[in-house]
């Protein structure tokens, strides 16, 4: 079971931190986001400049305070060093209203469920908080990983979904679609 925080900026985890994004996460943001084994499957995420950073840093805090939720900073319960960003932003997809999850790591925290264990607890905090929106995933077909860690967090294959996105084929994997 997790051990979650009642604050709207802070996740716990078994062995994990999320909180929302600040300022000095610039730095993290850059260097994640630049490096090309972190976006090989989504290379128009990539970033090549600092200031890219910032801006990213800029649309993340702005959805924040306007909806109160958005992308948090992972980190081990027992360190200050990030390993990357999991949450949600709202979306359309097909002319629906949608919480898109996202999930990048660093290369050295893959493969260790974390990234598994980060979505779970978003997707769980956010389906209490806004039940009226179906969380979906978009996953390229050959990243296994990112597969895996979708259904990790509760969401499965909605093949009706699939659409082309900024890098290839979206598959969508969902919760709380409307019947």
């Amino acid at each position: 079971m997790n051990d979650r925080s009642h604050d709207s900026d802070h996740l716990l985890t078994e062995r994990l931190t999320l909180r929302r994004p600040v300022p000095g996460d610039t730095d993290a943001i850059f260097t994640i986001h630049s490096d090309p084994a972190t976006c090989v499957h989504n290379p128009s995420d990539a970033l090549s400049r600092r200031e890219e950073g910032l801006e990213l840093f800029q649309r993340w805090d702005d959805h924040w305070q306007r909806l109160g939720y958005g992308y948090w900073v992972v980190r081990r319960r027992d360190s200050d060093r990030q390993l990357g960003f999991c949450g949600t932003k709202i979306m359309d997809l097909n002319g629906m209203s949608v919480l898109n999850l996202f999930y990048r790591f660093e290369v050295s925290s893959w493969g260790q469920g974390l990234a598994g264990e980060a979505a779970k607890a978003v997707v769980e905090w956010v389906s209490e908080r806004v039940p009226e929106l179906p969380v979906i995933a978009r996953v390229r077909p050959a990243n296994l990983a990112s597969q895996r860690v979708a259904v990790r967090a509760g969401l499965q294959r909605a093949e009706h979904l699939d659409t082309a996105g900024e890098d290839g084929l979206d598959w969508i994997f969902a919760t709380n679609l409307p019947a």
